[in-house]
């Protein structure tokens, strides 16, 4: 095994350790910290409050909400007061251990570069979002999306699907019968996935259903059945149940999809200036081996 899996591994079974040790502070913790609480005021604190200090180094306040942000879900669902004095000790026993290491590995130093790295992005696309999604920003999207859309056509049908012409012109004599049940007569005979359904499609607009489908479609009235129409998947005997004109969505039906769109738009918009900006230079890597991506060796 290698210095740095030995390390991760040490690492990871502390943290499995103080993760272990969790329930057990919902059985001890919760009634001491709601006495506490019943005999002193809350004490004023910021992100720099130093909760514990081990030689000399700090652990604040920052740091244990930070832990906290990061534990799994099914420990932050913990209380607080149960949460609190249990977070103290995981960044004291971590603390210690890492004073005890003589010299951090190469390893070690470039996940924490690529973790300061992501998290300082991650803050600068925080950033941009927050200033370029707001209320009227939503709003103009959605009245540029929107405001001159015109009704769209939707239908509502339900199909008969066989293998022949032959088989398809018979149902449409059947469908067309006074007191027909177009229903009975899909579950019957329609070999489609609609079929136990009664043939029903629900309904759709222009685009949604294959060329031959929706031609036919478009030109029938709502009670019509169709003659046999011929597709890729068979023969359709078609009934056309109604139709209706459909107008823009009202903006909270879309608003999360405008949200994902703004998001996108300015984080592209401002990645693409920071880029146009920056001094970039590139090492040719094409007469370098792939495989060296996998090689852990490097880091010892």
């Amino acid at each position: 095994m290698t210095h740095t899996s030995t390390r991760a591994s040490l690492f990871a079974a502390t943290l499995l350790s103080v993760s272990l040790a969790l329930p057990s502070w919902a059985q001890d913790a919760a009634p001491e910290a709601e006495a506490e609480t019943d005999a002193a005021p809350a004490m004023e604190v910021t992100v720099d409050t130093v909760l514990a200090t081990v030689n000399g180094e700090e652990i604040t306040l920052g740091h244990v909400v930070a832990a906290k942000e990061q534990l799994p879900q099914q420990y932050q669902q913990l209380p607080n007061d149960v949460l609190l004095p249990g977070l103290i000790d995981q960044l004291i026993q971590q603390t210690v251990l890492s004073q005890a290491i003589d010299e951090v590995g190469a390893g070690v130093e470039v996940r924490l570069e690529n973790e300061r790295r992501t998290l300082v992005a991650a803050e600068k696309i925080d950033d941009v979002i927050t200033e370029a999604v707001d209320e009227d920003a939503i709003q103009a999207a959605y009245d540029a999306q929107y405001a001159d859309a015109e009704p769209t056509t939707e239908w509502n049908a339900s199909h008969i699907l066989v293998e022949t012409e032959a088989e398809a012109a018979d149902l449409v004599e059947q469908a067309k019968a006074e007191d027909a049940d177009f229903a009975a007569l899909a579950k019957e005979f329609s070999t489609g996935p609609s079929g136990p359904n009664g043939g029903e499609l629900g309904w759709f607009s222009a685009g949604m259903m294959v060329e031959p489908f929706e031609t036919a479609v478009a030109d029938m009235t709502a009670g019509d059945i169709s003659d046999p129409v011929q597709t890729q998947f068979g023969w359709h005997v078609i009934k056309l149940n109604e139709t209706r004109e459909k107008g823009a969505p009202p903006l909270e039906e879309v608003r999360e999809d405008i949200i994902g769109q703004l998001q996108t738009s300015a984080v592209e918009e401002a990645l693409n200036a920071l880029m146009d900006g920056a001094t970039i230079e590139r090492t040719d890597v094409t007469t370098l081996d792939p495989a060296v991506l996998s090689d852990m060796s490097i880091f010892e």
